[in-house]
């Protein structure tokens, strides 16, 4: 057989080759994790040193908010054609130069002298972060059964929660650390602030993950049902006839999830502020507690929603991802109302729990959802498509509008309360709406995906 022949397996051979073995799968998912922990400690830094970057930087809320916003944008801009290269490339080398150029760029953030040098290196980390879930929807299909495909996904998806969670309690220790052992000057830039000093040493351990992706081997890509696509690489016009076929689905799925997304970005971004300005904490420890209800409850809320959602799917709901995660969804919106209530931080923080339980809870499904119904040669661009919505208006958009209702609308130091509230009140109602409706679309397109499942098992 010739190297072509096996860089390039024909249709019967992807169709009957075995799935890598269960622990060597589980082993990559857990580097694509520890991926994902770093990628979200490096996206989540700006949101614990608004105080010093404000002052330092002569800016407002707005313009910390779209900082962040600036990242999502390009992180989604950059998605859809690092997708259509993960569907063709290989995925290992794109999340490895992708991992290298967020970690590096991380660092220029710490060097960064004002408003456009920060954001253009946030644009930076963007573009870098945009290689890792696309190619890991399309990694994760090759490497596990259709049924196992949420599941692997929504543990991935909890590094972006423990990394989140993560990033809020460490970086009070590097503030700490930092102030009390001032680093010297930087060779070629200078003095740096101390907060300058966080996205230096967060950023740089990042590079260790990418020794960790030379353990992981790019998987046999699997076949596709003839029905849906005539090769190995999806067209433009396949994929476009794709989402012709599932427009409502998709539509439902993609606006009720970025909805929740808003709320949800927001609610975290800010909660450092929050406990600042409202309750007087020190940032750092305020940070540091959040963090620790971030990684125990959130990650819980991820995984065990994820069993809900197979449960359901069990029982014979060809709906339960979209249920399990509107549920998640709609739960956290009454804890967010509470938690702006709460007269002092202690009964803030113990409402903390549920609700980090809650508030995550609907992207590992969100996530698990997309790939279940998409055929494997289009699931890094259909994933890359979804991550385009759910983080311009996630992401992108959540942060900011907390920013602009704190400036121009609730001002003052308790207008973040207010701002939060209304947040969850308008955008909780639009995404209760959209996942609602769209159940029964989606329970349409499993019985779609499952018709062209039991074709390719023919075809064998």
């Amino acid at each position: 057989m010739s190297t072509q022949q096996q860089e390039l397996p024909s249709d019967q051979q992807q169709a009957s080759q075995p799935y890598p073995s269960p622990a060597y799968a589980w082993w990559v998912i857990a580097v694509l994790f520890l991926a994902m922990l770093v990628s979200y400690v490096d996206r989540q830094i700006p949101a614990l040193v608004v105080g010093p970057m404000r002052e330092d930087l002569g800016i407002n809320d707005t313009q910390v908010g779209w900082l962040y916003s600036g990242f999502a944008f390009f992180y989604a801009a950059a998605g859809v054609p690092l997708a259509w290269l993960s569907d063709r490339k290989s995925r290992r080398l794109i999340v490895t130069i992708g991992i290298l150029a967020w970690s590096f760029m991380t660092v220029m953030c710490g060097i960064a002298k004002n408003f456009w040098q920060f954001f253009l290196a946030r644009v930076g980390v963007g573009v870098g972060e945009a290689t890792l879930t696309p190619a890991t929807h399309s990694l994760v299909g090759d490497y596990f059964p259709r049924d196992r495909i949420p599941r692997a996904l929504s543990v991935f998806q909890v590094g972006a929660v423990v990394g989140s969670g993560l990033a809020f309690y460490i970086i009070g220790f590097v503030l700490e650390f930092i102030q009390s052992s001032p680093p010297g000057p930087m060779p070629l830039v200078g003095e740096l602030r101390d907060w300058q000093w966080v996205f230096i040493y967060v950023g740089a351990p990042g590079l260790l993950v990418v020794l960790l992706m030379a353990t992981v081997r790019e998987p046999i890509r699997r076949a596709v049902p003839k029905s849906v696509s005539k090769g190995d690489q999806a067209t433009i016009g396949e994929i476009l006839q794709f989402y012709r076929t599932n427009w409502k689905t998709f539509l439902c799925h993609h606006v009720g999830f970025s909805f929740f997304g808003m709320v949800g970005y927001a609610f975290v971004f800010w909660t450092p502020t929050f406990f600042e300005r409202v309750h007087g904490m020190n940032a750092s420890d305020a940070s540091q507690t959040f963090g620790i209800i971030f990684m125990i409850f959130g990650a819980m809320g991820v995984l065990i929603w994820a069993f809900v959602g197979e449960w359901l799917e069990r029982k014979g709901r060809k709906d339960a991802y979209i249920l399990a995660g509107l549920a998640g969804g709609v739960l956290t919106l009454p804890f967010v109302f509470f938690i702006q209530l709460m007269p002092n931080p202690f009964w803030a923080f113990v409402l903390y729990a549920p609700a980090m339980f809650f508030v995550n809870s609907p992207f590992g499904l969100a996530n698990g959802a997309i790939p279940v119904i998409t055929p494997p040669n289009m699931r890094a661009q259909v994933a890359a498509i979804y991550a385009v919505i759910v983080s311009v208006f996630g992401m992108g958009l959540g942060p900011v509008v907390g920013g602009a209702l704190n400036d121009y609308v609730f001002t003052g130091d308790q207008g973040v309360r207010q701002s939060l509230m209304a947040m969850a009140t308008f955008c909780g109602i639009i995404g209760t709406s959209f996942l609602w409706i769209g159940r029964r679309y989606y329970a349409q397109s499993m019985h779609r995906a499952d018709a062209w499942e039991q074709e390719m098992v023919s075809e064998k």
